[in-house]
């Protein structure tokens, strides 16, 4: 296992998670469809989009140093059922436990970076160095989102540390397809559910064995839509220890393509460039191409997971 850390998580506790039987990993980089995915995840096992607990309280971010690793642990422990937690570690960093199933969101690397940038304002910085005893990290000024994205594509940085970045995203999503073959790893694609939402939902509980009445899916589907997410962000948006400043902010479009809006022709090209270099050097042999349709560049078939 590969350890990531930054200043506010730590993989190392994957080592010491009590897994058991059922349970569901989700597995994303940041803003790649995790809340979203959660919400689907839970509403599902639950039958209902009415849940008895705000969604970060039901399906709790296990890496996190905002919550004391023992709490954590005590809560899943209390909670009958199936239970799904999330991760933004990729596979290499997380216990791949025969008891569990592991669900992967793959998005657009620009869309996950413009979300990226719309995100850092919406953070309390005082509040996660409160929380995790780190001290505040001051921010300095930055560019607009058009040269920030640009640098964002060409950054090569260490993707233990930061894992956000181009280079921890197509790891991320190259090292999951790789798994898919073993049974345990479940690989989606975000465009994917935002085309036919009801379509994956259902295609994920059958995989996972999830049982849901059929008079319950309208409901279900309804309530894992943009909007509906977005309307009940007080009880569905991570940071219920009021780390984002305005939880309804983190649903702020959803819809994929707005980093291909931003750069200039020149700039797309270096890097779709540049992903197809980092497929090659994370995936399997052979399945560099895959990886990168999968991640959006590419001609390669529209993928299914």
């Amino acid at each position: 296992m590969i350890r990531y850390r930054s200043s506010e998580e730590d993989s190392d506790r994957w080592r010491r998670f009590p897994f058991r039987d059922g349970d569901i990993v989700v597995s994303t980089r940041s803003k790649s469809g995790t809340t979203w995915m959660q919400q689907i995840l839970v509403s599902m096992i639950h039958g209902s989009p009415d849940l008895p607990a705000p969604l970060g309280e039901l399906s709790p971010w296990v890496d996190w140093l905002v919550e004391p690793e023992d709490a954590l642990f005590q809560r899943l422990e209390e909670q009958a059922g199936r239970r799904v937690v999330k991760t933004h570690t990729p596979l290499d960093g997380v216990v791949l436990d025969l008891r569990a199933a592991y669900v992967v969101v793959v998005r657009d690397p620009l869309d996950v970076a413009v979300s990226l940038f719309h995100q850092g304002d919406n953070i309390d910085r005082e509040r996660v160095a409160e929380l995790t005893g780190e001290p505040v990290r001051p921010s300095s000024p930055r560019p607009p989102l058009a040269g920030w994205l640009r640098d964002w594509t060409l950054a090569e940085v260490d993707r233990t540390v930061s894992m956000d970045s181009l280079d921890g995203v197509v790891h991320h999503a190259s090292d999951a397809w790789g798994r898919c073959g073993s049974g345990l790893v479940h690989v989606v694609a975000y465009a994917d559910m935002v085309a036919d939402l009801e379509g994956e939902m259902r295609a994920l509980a059958s995989a996972l064995e999830i049982p849901v009445a059929g008079e319950a899916w309208s409901d279900l589907v309804v309530a894992a839509s943009f909007d509906s997410m977005r309307r009940r962000a007080a009880d569905r948006a991570p940071g219920a220890r009021g780390v984002l400043k305005d939880p309804a902010a983190f649903f702020r479009r959803g819809r994929p393509g707005a980093g291909r809006e931003v750069l200039d022709p020149a700039d797309l090209a270096a890097y779709e460039d540049r992903v197809r270099r980092l497929a090659k050097r994370y995936a399997a042999p052979g399945e560099a191409s895959a990886a990168a349709a999968l991640l959006g560049v590419g001609d390669g078939a529209k993928f299914v997971g």
